[in-house]
């Protein structure tokens, strides 16, 4: 995991952004330097840098970031949805969203 300048200001979140991806389609390329761009500009950005494995399941340190997250930022690309993981973290964006619709938590897609 990699993570980028201090904790948000607010006391319920660790991080400002929780970057969901495809790494092999996007890690290298578009969703790498959009990373790089907000960590030079002091956004608090949670990524998985680890590869997965086929069949995994979404960790639990997934799962807490996301819920410990102010903003999730989905990057579709071609092969996103043919992830079982990137599915499961769609998910868990999507459920966090719901219960926090008091407007702590946003997303973008």
């Amino acid at each position: 995991m990699n993570t980028q300048g201090e904790s948000s200001s607010s006391s319920n979140f660790s991080y400002d952004v929780f970057l969901s991806f495809r790494g092999e389609d996007t890690r290298k390329n578009f969703t790498g330097h959009f990373y790089f761009r907000l960590c030079q500009v002091g956004v608090n950005t949670f990524i998985d840098d680890e590869e997965l494995r086929k069949g995994d399941v979404i960790s639990n340190k997934l799962d807490k970031a996301i819920e410990q997250s102010r903003i999730a930022i989905v990057v579709f690309s071609k092969n996103y949805a043919s992830s079982s993981w990137c599915l499961d973290e769609l998910v868990k964006i999507l459920d966090c969203k719901e219960r926090l619709k008091s407007g702590s938590f946003a997303y973008f897609l």
